[in-house]
C-alpha cells in the first residue's frame, strides 16, 4: 500500500503576540488535515512574547525585533526545510515573501494581508513583490477588491477566506438581551478602530451603562484624556489584555464597534459567537460579511443611526445570533476552504 506525500507548509508571522493574524496562524497550523499536511510555524519575534499553545506543530523562533534583520535566517530555514508552500501574513512580512519567491522558485508562496489598504499608489518595489507571490488570500469582498486595485493584482490571483471561528466556549448565560446596559469593545487602541466617536456618542446617552475596553495601542493617553474631559471616568474601564476575552463578551449585552474601515474584524465575529450582538457603522472591509441587520447586530450608516441603536430595546436571542455565524465561519468551513487551496 503506498503511502500519502504530505504537503509541507511553513506559516510565517512576525510575532505570537496578540492578534487576528496570530490567533488565524497558530490555529491553522495545527488543525489542517495531518493526513495531507506537515506544517511548522516561523517567527520573526521571541519565544518568551507569545501568547498561543503551540503544541500540535513544530514552531521556531528566529528572536529578532524587526523582519528585515530576520531575512538571512528565513532563506536558510527555507533552504534547509525545502517546504513545498510559504504561507505568510503580516505588512512587510508578505513583501519579503514576495522577494524569496524569486530565490525559491519550487515554492508556492502565498500571503495574507490584514488590512484594507490605504488607497495610495506603492512604491514600485511594493507592487513587485506583491505580484510575483503565488496567491493572495483576503478576508473580505471589500478587501479583496481593495487590494487588487492598490496593486494592480489580478482577479483571479486573489481568493477570498474569511477567518474561522476558533473557540468552542459554551453559552452559559440566559438566552434573552432585553437590556443593552452593559457594553464592551475589543481591539487595539488605533484612530482607524473608531474608540473616540463611540466615546463621544455614549456620554450623549440619558440612561444608565458601563463600558469595557479591552485592548491597548497608541491611542490610549489621548482616548483617556478625553474620557476624563467627558467625566465619564465611573462609567468605563480598561482592560489592556486579558485572555478571557469570551467570558467578557459573554456577560455583556451590546459590543460597540467604531471602526472606519476593518479587514475582517475577529472579535465582530467572536462576540457573534457569544451571542453577544453587535453595533457597527457600515464601513470597508469585513463587517458587513459578519453582522446581518437585526439578526445578529445593527449595522448602520451614521452617527446618528448609531445613537438610535444604542438606545434600542430590540429583544435578542444569543442562540439565534451564535447560530447566525456558525453556519459561514466554522473552523471545519475555513480549514476546508485553505485546505483546498493549498491542494489546489
Amino acid at each position: 500500500m503506498s503511502s500519502i506525500t504530505k504537503t509541507s507548509v511553513v506559516f510565517m508571522i512576525p510575532t505570537l503576540t496578540p492578534g487576528g493574524a496570530e490567533r488565524v496562524f497558530s490555529f491553522l497550523s495545527q488543525n489542517l488535515d495531518p493526513k495531507h499536511f506537515q506544517s511548522q510555524l516561523l517567527v520573526m519575534g521571541k519565544e518568551n512574547e507569545s501568547s498561543y499553545h503551540i503544541d500540535k506543530v513544530p514552531v521556531t523562533y528566529l528572536n529578532r525585533d524587526r523582519v528585515l534583520h530576520a531575512i538571512p535566517s528565513i532563506i536558510n530555514f527555507i533552504r534547509v526545510h525545502k517546504p513545498d508552500i510559504v504561507l505568510s501574513s503580516v505588512g512587510h512580512l508578505n513583501l519579503v515573501a514576495g522577494f524569496l519567491s524569486q530565490i525559491f522558485k519550487r515554492t508556492r508562496f502565498i500571503i495574507r494581508p490584514t488590512n484594507i489598504q490605504a488607497d495610495t499608489k506603492k512604491r514600485w518595489w511594493e507592487t513587485k513583490c506583491v505580484s510575483w507571490v503565488d496567491t493572495v488570500i483576503c478576508q473580505s469582498q471589500d478587501m479583496s477588491k481593495n487590494f487588487g486595485k492598490v496593486y494592480n493584482i489580478p482577479p483571479n490571483k486573489i481568493k477570498v477566506i474569511e477567518n474561522p471561528i476558533t473557540n468552542n466556549d459554551p453559552i452559559r448565560s440566559n438566552d434573552h438581551i432585553d437590556k443593552a446596559n452593559n457594553l464592551i469593545t475589543v481591539g487595539r487602541l488605533n484612530k482607524i478602530k473608531g474608540h473616540a466617536r463611540i466615546i463621544m456618542l455614549l456620554s450623549k446617552l440619558q440612561r444608565n451603562f458601563h463600558y469595557t475596553i479591552i485592548g491597548d495601542g497608541p491611542e490610549r493617553e489621548a482616548l483617556f484624556e478625553l474620557i476624563k474631559k467627558l467625566g465619564m471616568e465611573d462609567k468605563i474601564t480598561h482592560i489592556p489584555f486579558t485572555n478571557k476575552v469570551n467570558e467578557y463578551l459573554e456577560k455583556n449585552d451590546l459590543f460597540l464597534q467604531g471602526s472606519y474601515s476593518e479587514g475582517f474584524p475577529n472579535a465582530v465575529l467572536e462576540s457573534c459567537f457569544m451571542g453577544t450582538p453587535v453595533l457597527a457603522f457600515d464601513v470597508p472591509g469585513g463587517t458587513k460579511e459578519i453582522i446581518e441587520h437585526q439578526v445578529n447586530g445593527f449595522l448602520v450608516n451614521s452617527e446618528d443611526e448609531y445613537f438610535k441603536s444604542l438606545n434600542s430595546e430590540k429583544i435578542w436571542s444569543r442562540k439565534r445570533i451564535r447560530s447566525s455565524v456558525l453556519a459561514k465561519f466554522s473552523s471545519s468551513v475555513i480549514i476546508k476552504k485553505y485546505e483546498d487551496l493549498l491542494l489546489t
